[in-house]
């Protein structure tokens, strides 16, 4: 562990102060969603739009309460040798020659010796449920990546913290770990897997939610240019782009417009630095356009009368 062990916050005050020692704002609702998934060792299911910081939460929870983080990527295709546990074949099979060459070829003894825990390879779930000293935290990041079977599977996980491998028997949590369950959305989650966690929606943060994220972020950025850089993206979001701009996405701009040393938005700059914003070429073209501008001289015009 990256820290030493922290205690679990006793109330929601105490867990928004853990967030913001990692420099994570948050609202009083989403801290007490966490605070409660705490408190009741409940799987916490975030769900909202890319790039809104679901997955930092898992992150900075990790770091802010000292304990290991296990991630699962989640992705079209993910069986359970990838997510849950696999054998060393390489490694059997070296077993079985030297076994050969030695005249040890008892078939009982040799597969006892192949199928233990010495040739297991522990992926994220089994890493999640088998550990010493304090609970990890588990992310299961985009889980609607998966497909129905993955997401049946991990419901039986999640409800009772344990697997089983048919050549070793049931592997069971000593505690059930902290668990963070990410989805954009892009489907629907069984609602039998949702009834398992505590749910929250995390929205894109509010204007002054963002600034303070810019400025605890950032803090050589002037506050001149945060507010301008926070005004543009939240008139963004409003425009119904393909993509909007996430959080991520906020701090990355802010970072090229530093590098280039700018002290406030003019149009040449903001065209020339959409990529660093915006992902996809027609939204890209479109704030190249008369939107984009009338958004900057919107943001720029208001500046001015402060």
């Amino acid at each position: 562990m990256s820290k030493d062990p922290r205690p679990l916050p006793e109330n929601v005050e105490e867990t928004q102060q853990l967030l913001e020692t990692e420099n994570y704002v948050s609202g009083e609702e989403l801290a007490t969603s966490i605070f409660l998934a705490l408190k009741l060792k409940r799987p916490l299911f975030l769900e909202g739009d890319a790039g809104v910081g679901k997955t930092e939460i898992a992150k900075v929870l990790a770091n802010a309460l000292g304990r290991d983080l296990v991630r699962l990527q989640c992705y079209e295709g993910l069986d359970v040798a990838t997510a849950v546990y696999d054998w060393n074949y390489l490694a059997q099979m070296t077993e079985i020659r030297l076994a050969e060459a030695t005249g040890k070829t008892d078939r009982a003894v040799l597969d006892q010796t192949l199928y233990s825990e010495r040739f297991l390879i522990r992926r994220p779930i089994l890493e999640a449920l088998s550990f010493d000293g304090l609970p990890p935290v588990f992310l299961i990041d985009e889980l609607d990546r998966t497909d129905e079977a993955f997401e049946a599977y991990l419901l039986e996980v999640l409800s009772d913290f344990q697997v089983t491998i048919p050549e070793i028997g049931r592997i069971k949590a000593p505690a059930p770990p902290i668990v963070i369950i990410t989805t954009n959305r892009t489907r629907e989650i069984h609602d039998a897997l949702k009834r398992r966690c505590l749910y929250h929606w995390v929205d894109y943060p509010g204007e002054m939610q963002e600034l303070e994220i810019l400025r605890r972020k950032l803090p050589g950025c002037s506050d001149r240019l945060s507010a301008q850089i926070v005004a543009f993206v939240q008139k963004l979001r409003q425009m119904e782009l393909f993509k909007n701009p996430g959080i991520a996405e906020t701090i990355d701009w802010t970072n090229a417009l530093m590098a280039l040393d700018q002290e406030t938005l003019d149009p040449q700059t903001v065209s020339k630095t959409l990529g660093a914003l915006l992902k996809y070429q027609d939204d890209v073209a479109r704030m190249q356009g008369p939107d984009g501008a009338a958004a900057l001289a919107e943001v720029t015009e208001s500046d001015a009368l402060v």
